[in-house]
């Protein structure tokens, strides 16, 4: 029986930052039949304009109610530090990227990471590169087999490849689901089916997905 649990993400939704305590468990605890894989739904287009004033205030007011309703951690250093834009396309190119060498996971974490904690902007290509060049040095000597290429990863950014792969994701994720970032979607045999996403307990999406499985 072919499992899919499809988690519809961007590495610069607010959401899915506070929901990263529940989705890592959920991984941890999924059965073993079920594969998980990732697809970028992509917030926002390229842009080089900064971030209107109200829009601004508006994401601001999302990360204190997740920090609020959460307890997610938020550093609002972001927005005096860094000139904001719209603009998280370069941040899904960036994890597709690091997924044609292994390193999918690692990429998305070290994008929430340095987007919610340090204060960072994953719009921005440099720091993407700085990620990656952190990353390789994180890797080396660890469980896999080679440290990711930074070169590698830089030409894959920008490549035309995978741009047409994360236009392939945004569509996917329009066929998935309407839900919003984020959204789990377990496919079963052919079947696709939506699965309950709470933000405090992985058990719900976990008894969900175990149900589906039996009735299939």
């Amino acid at each position: 029986m072919s499992t899919t649990l499809y988690y519809i993400h961007d590495p610069m939704c607010s959401w899915c930052w506070g929901y990263r305590p529940v989705w890592d468990a959920l991984q941890e605890n999924l059965p073993v039949s079920v594969s998980v894989e990732y697809v970028a739904g992509g917030l926002a287009p390229d842009s080089d304009e900064p971030m209107p004033i109200d829009l601004r205030t508006m994401i601001q007011g999302h990360w204190n109610n997740i920090q609020t309703r959460l307890g997610a951690d938020f550093n609002f250093d972001f927005w005096t530090n860094n000139t904001p834009r719209r603009s998280t396309y370069i941040a899904c190119r960036a994890a597709i990227a690091a997924k044609k060498q292994g390193y999918e996971k690692d990429m998305i974490d070290a994008i929430q990471r340095a987007y919610y904690l340090r204060a960072l902007n994953p719009s921005d290509s440099d720091v993407l590169i700085r990620l990656v060049s952190e990353l390789s040095q994180q890797e080396l000597g660890s469980h896999q087999e080679q440290s990711i290429n930074v070169d590698q990863f830089s030409a894959d950014l920008k490549s035309h490849e995978t741009q047409r792969q994360l236009e392939r994701q945004i569509q996917l994720a329009g066929e998935l689901t309407d839900q919003g970032f984020p959204s789990l979607v377990l496919e079963c045999n052919g079947f696709r089916h939506p699965i309950i996403r709470d933000y405090m307990d992985y058990h719900v999406a976990l008894t969900d997905i175990r149900g589906q499985l039996v009735n299939q």
